[in-house]
């Protein structure tokens, strides 16, 4: 058996979620003129830091950043709950640019 006397360094977790460079790129102008659209989360880690959702009646999944639920006001998504969405394409597929709670969509 082998013990660590000395710890020489700790690399960063590497992961393959988008990020903040993927949005580098995205006018606010332009994802403030995005509709919100109805979507269900499919899965969300916080400890990742990343999750997806599906838009209603697409089979395309939505990756969803926590800085994009964050800058949105929100810190956790569950899974199966119910929020509104605006998606921008990128370099991996369709990415969340805003994530809004169910509840707090008017509904006029």
């Amino acid at each position: 058996m082998f013990v660590a006397t000395v710890v020489l360094s700790i690399a960063p977790h590497e992961t393959t979620s988008a990020s903040q460079a993927d949005f580098e790129n995205v006018d606010d102008v332009e994802v403030a003129q995005l509709l919100l659209e109805v979507a269900r989360v499919k899965w969300f880690d916080k400890a990742k830091r990343f999750g997806f959702a599906n838009i209603w009646g697409s089979s395309e999944d939505v990756f969803v950043h926590v800085e994009i639920l964050r800058s949105s006001g929100l810190a956790d998504l569950q899974a199966g709950g119910a929020v509104a969405i605006c998606f921008i394409s990128g370099k991996r597929g369709k990415m969340a640019a805003e994530v809004c709670s169910w509840e707090s969509v008017s509904r006029d």
